[in-house]
């Protein structure tokens, strides 16, 4: 056997520097399971309390629907039906008052060509609650009834051009007449 005598046989290893890697690494890693924990608790306590909103608000939309229930029952009892259709009546005279006529016509002169004249104007409000023009008209060419239609087209106050008939000038009548039903734009 041989004793070794020599050190330097056996060279120096240098592993301060790796432990104290690694030590540095492990403590990063150890802080950042820290925050994830952290992170984790808070975002189960903030789901936890949005769950209860939740919760709470659809307590409150089936106490609201149970309400609705309620008051459609009562409505609908025979003794209710003429206040039920009084109030029809009265919320659909006030939607035809929220028609601007000012502005309808304004509309109208600003679209109209100069030699077509307006004979009726008529709205209604589709079930939609969008307002509803026929609309006749009279003019000397029926090249002018074409440029009334074309007119309300390029307008971004009318939408949905529908043309219906055309009526020759009579002895008694000497204009071409028209007929156009189109959405007017105006918001009730």
């Amino acid at each position: 056997m041989k004793i070794p005598i020599n050190l330097a046989s056996q060279p120096f290893r240098r592993d301060r520097a790796m432990l104290l890697a690694s030590a540095a690494v492990s403590a990063v890693l150890v802080a950042t399971l820290g925050g994830l924990i952290y992170l984790a608790m808070m975002d189960r306590a903030q789901s936890a309390q949005l769950r209860g909103e939740v919760a709470q608000l659809d307590r409150q939309v089936r106490a609201a629907a149970l309400e609705q229930k309620r008051i459609d029952a009562i409505l609908r009892k025979p003794e209710n039906s003429n206040a039920v259709e009084l109030s029809v009546f009265i919320n659909t005279l006030l939607l035809h008052k929220g028609i601007s006529w000012s502005r309808l016509f304004s509309d109208l002169e600003k679209t109209i060509p100069y030699d077509v004249k307006l004979m009726s104007l008529s709205p209604s409000l589709d079930s939609q609650n969008k307002v509803v023009l026929d609309i006749s008209v009279a003019a000397e060419k029926p090249e002018s009834l074409l440029e009334f239609a074309k007119a309300l087209e390029k307008s971004s106050a009318f939408r949905d051009v529908y043309p219906h008939n055309t009526q020759q000038p009579t002895q008694s009548e000497p204009f071409y007449r028209g007929r156009v039903t189109v959405n007017y734009a105006q918001k009730l």
